[in-house]
């Protein structure tokens, strides 16, 4: 398909620099695939009405690591600053990661990186290879939870670029930018669907009889990168690691076997859910890569409702939610989100989609 198909206008104001307070007030657009009313309004505090016992929530418990980095590397006399943001771990001590400038890089050096409100935490990684777009790999001196600990004392939450272009990250963020489900380090972006949770919502959903069930897919920075192609089968997701355990698998078979709905909490959810089913609709132990890419055509198996926020015009994730619930029935929900004054991406509001089987 082309592009420009799942292009629209989106006013800047629209873009959310903050989240709603309480999480859970933010305003969830609902879309229906049938019945009379095609949206209508409500807030993510009043999901469990919209659920039925039986039904399970898939939640993603990636752990987001501040994985913005500024360092320099020395070549003699010149001095280069870098700009590095991690986006997927490449190894027990590696990580791939996105750089600016990439010219100014060669095999085999080193970059220091540093704190920026403590100047004398550093970290050295080494550039062990390099690739195109400006991607290399950097190996660190530290392994495991102490390479994660030490990336930590030296990095900053990755914010998405539309926001970092528009204010200074705080100390704020380090809370807003992380799930309550958050457990599993390894992202550098937020599964962003599930920053809208609170204790006090997931009591009442557990208490309406909603199961719910974390499973893991680190997110990558990729996710935040253009669709720079004019035909959707001409561009390349990058890959994301993920897993889903024997437990959880065990308990989504049996969520629909007893006729319970699976309702993806974020399209990272989605992804992964979609892309470890079985042709038979069933789930077992998964754990490796995926870079799928769902546009309108895609058959889904595995997943019947989700919980997503709205997406910038073009992105992959736009193309997801019109396959997921029909491209132009996303338009239109999309202009009257526009007009009505719902707020935008990674801090915004969010849908509840139904998906359709017709379109």
């Amino acid at each position: 398909m082309r592009v420009d198909d799942f292009d629209f206008d989106l006013p800047s104001e629209r873009i959310a620099l903050r989240p709603a307070e309480p999480r859970e007030s933010a305003r969830m657009l609902i879309v229906q695939t049938t019945g009379d009313a095609e949206v209508s309004n409500s807030i993510i505090g009043d999901l469990p009405d919209f659920l039925r016992s039986g039904d399970c929530l898939v939640v993603n418990d990636t752990k987001v690591l501040p994985a913005r980095l500024v360092g320099h590397r020395q070549r003699g006399v010149a001095n280069a600053k870098i700009e590095a943001t991690l986006h997927k771990r490449h190894d027990d001590r590696s990580w791939r990661a996105f750089v600016r400038p990439a010219k100014k890089l060669a095999l085999g050096e080193t970059i220091v990186f540093s704190s920026t409100s403590q100047m004398d935490t550093k970290l050295e990684a080494i550039v062990t290879d390099k690739g195109e777009a400006g991607e290399i790999v950097l190996r660190f001196p530290f392994s495991g939870e102490d390479l994660d600990a030490a990336i930590a004392s030296v990095g900053a939450m990755p914010l998405p670029p539309y926001i970092a272009a528009k204010r200074e990250q705080d100390a704020k963020d380090l809370i807003d930018y992380q799930t309550i489900f958050a457990d599993r380090t390894g992202a550098v972006a937020a599964p962003t669907a599930g920053l809208h949770f609170t204790p006090e919502l997931m009591a009442r959903l557990v208490a309406r009889g909603i199961e719910i069930i974390p499973v893991t897919l680190h997110v990558g920075a990729g996710t935040f990168l253009p669709v720079k192609a004019d035909d959707t089968n001409d561009h390349v997701m990058h890959a994301e690691w993920g897993e889903i355990s024997t437990a959880a698998a065990t308990k989504l078979n049996r969520i629909r076997a007893t006729g319970g709905r699976i309702v993806a909490v974020g399209t990272t959810s989605l992804r992964l859910l979609e892309s470890a089913v079985g042709d038979n609709g069933l789930f077992a132990n998964w754990a490796g890569d995926t870079s799928i890419f769902i546009t309108p055509g895609f058959k889904f198996k595995a997943v019947d409702m989700l919980i997503t926020n709205f997406h910038l015009p073009r992105s992959t994730l736009f193309m997801l939610v019109a396959a997921f619930s029909g491209l132009e029935r996303m338009q239109r929900a999309y202009r009257y989100a526009i007009a009505s004054g719902y707020r935008f991406y990674s801090y915004g509001d969010a849908c509840f989609l139904h998906r359709t089987s017709d379109d």
